[in-house]
């Protein structure tokens, strides 16, 4: 028989002593572990006795609290009946949001991935605009990974026929209308209601494939659930402490047909991301009462709250393991040297991402467009580039097709991308990243006839100079685009006055 609890008996547990919140229409005793979360215990204790959902969804995998609490802490559903209704207070930042949402440039006037990007920073909430932008320590890799891309230049052949162009390819055996996936990205609904919906939505009409986050706001299940037949998707796992956890998941993802599997390997420890830090620091939470004389880390950001389950004790060894428990292809994400790019074709996985995490991780590691050179060049001295058991892809700092088409000619399989689809759903949802597709199907017309290809077979490294990748420091044009939308880092901040 199911246990139903009054909202009343909910309410009575409201301290540090004992503390129940509500989630998703169930009573949770989180009392011993206030110290434990990640994030501090003065956010739980916020909602102490309350329904936590609205702050829970959105910066938290739909099944993040039942995997952690202990199941004799899961008390039973919420009686609805005997629930406080409570008629949300519209702040003064609801308004302008919404009227900023209502001014926005019609989606016939965005013309490329920087609109998207310049829209989002406006109508996003702060702390979703912080986290979704803020990249490790002073930010040099976030900007090095566009300016990579702009120190390969172009040498285009003429008098071709390109009265047809075609930029459909397949990605680890499946088929993509774009040499483009929707690389993972976390915590989709802390832009859009819908989150990661938008993207499964908009990939499935499009022919896309799409990367499922370990840490989406959506579930694994709602987004395959909303898939069109035969859409495809690729999962990305963030590798639990507790190994029998990813077992289940990855057993789980493969009987449900995903066709690969990306394990990020960059990630033992997540980077310092100062503009999501710097939201902890500020606010209504830090001035909270209720956590006065308890030594509680007040600068984790929303990246670190929501990662404590990540094993950073992850190494080559383990390769084989997840060989014996899938049979997906498994590919390596966030290999940064040629020396790795070697050591996984050795182990015997089925490609690697070159990547440095979007410019979260390690500040000044290199651009995957840079690795790629070098990592190339070593694969090929070693017999094994080209190759068709093994590929090769590349993300970060992705804007234009010209951008995927420099990368497949230097050897790149594929590109991922990730926040510019992001901005795209929480600019406009879904049509936003049906937008965003429209734009690379435009872009990549174009390029390729001016570069005198008809089909992505036909690009060669030829094709372009890459011969100042290496040139960190040089004389080079700005991206304006870019530099209007970037925010610049920020110091510590004076607490206004009390006079």
């Amino acid at each position: 028989m199911s246990v139903f609890i009054s909202g009343e008996e909910v309410e009575q547990h409201a301290s540090r002593d004992s503390c129940w919140i509500i989630v998703h229409g169930k009573v949770f005793d989180v009392t011993d572990f206030l110290d434990e979360h990640p994030g501090g215990s003065k956010i739980i204790l916020k909602y102490a006795g309350k329904d936590a959902t609205e702050a829970y969804e959105p910066i938290h995998p739909p099944d993040a609290i039942t995997s952690n609490l202990p199941t004799d802490k899961h008390l039973g559903a919420v009686d609805p009946n005997t629930i406080t209704q409570v008629v949300r207070e519209v702040t003064e930042a609801d308004s302008r949001r919404a009227a900023l949402v209502a001014s926005r440039p019609p989606l016939d006037e965005v013309l490329n991935l920087h609109d998207f990007e310049a829209v989002a920073r406006v109508v996003l909430p702060e702390k979703a605009w912080a986290y979704y932008s803020s990249a490790s320590d002073d930010e040099i890799t976030i900007r090095e990974n566009r300016l990579a891309y702009q120190r390969v230049w172009f040498r285009p052949r003429v008098l071709r026929n390109v009265a047809t162009v075609d930029w459909s390819t397949k990605i680890l055996g499946q088929k993509s209308s774009l040499p483009v996936y929707i690389s993972a990205t976390a915590l989709g609904k802390l832009g859009h209601p819908d989150g990661e919906l938008n993207l499964t939505r908009a990939a499935g009409k499009h022919g896309v494939i799409q990367m499922i986050a370990t840490l989406a706001s959506c579930s694994f299940d709602e987004m395959v659930d909303a898939a069109v037949p035969d859409q495809q998707f690729f999962l990305q796992l963030y590798v639990n402490r507790d190994r029998d956890i990813t077992k289940r998941y990855v057993q789980h993802a493969e009987k449900r047909g995903v066709k690969a599997l990306f394990i990020t390997v960059d990630a033992p420890q997540l980077g310092r991301r100062e503009k999501d830090m710097r939201l902890k620091l500020v606010g209504d939470e830090a001035t909270s009462e209720v956590q006065k004389g308890q030594a509680v880390p007040k600068d984790q950001g929303v990246a670190r709250a929501i990662s404590a389950f990540i094993d950073p004790s992850l190494c080559w060894e383990d390769i084989p393991w997840f060989q014996s428990i899938t049979k997906m292809p498994i590919i390596l994400k966030g290999v940064a040297t040629a020396e790795d790019a070697i050591l996984a074709y050795e182990a015997g996985v089925q490609g690697i991402v070159l990547s440095n995490h979007g410019g979260r991780q390690l500040d000044t590691a290199r651009s995957g467009l840079e690795i790629l050179t070098e990592v190339t060049a070593a694969l090929r001295a070693r017999g094994a580039f080209p190759s068709p058991a093994f590929d090769i892809f590349v993300d970060g700092g992705v804007r234009r097709a010209s951008d995927v088409l420099k990368a497949l000619a230097l050897g790149a399989k594929a590109v991922g991308v990730g926040r510019p689809f992001i901005y795209a759903f929480s600019a406009y949802g879904q049509e936003g990243v049906e937008k965003a597709i429209q734009i690379f199907r435009d872009e990549l017309e174009m390029n390729m006839r001016l570069l005198g290809v008809r089909t992505l077979d036909e690009l060669r490294p030829e094709m372009v100079d890459a011969s100042a990748i290496r040139s960190h420091v040089g004389s080079q044009p700005d991206d304006k685009l870019y530099q209007n939308t970037y925010q610049p880092l920020a110091l510590a901040q004076f607490r206004t006055a009390k006079l």
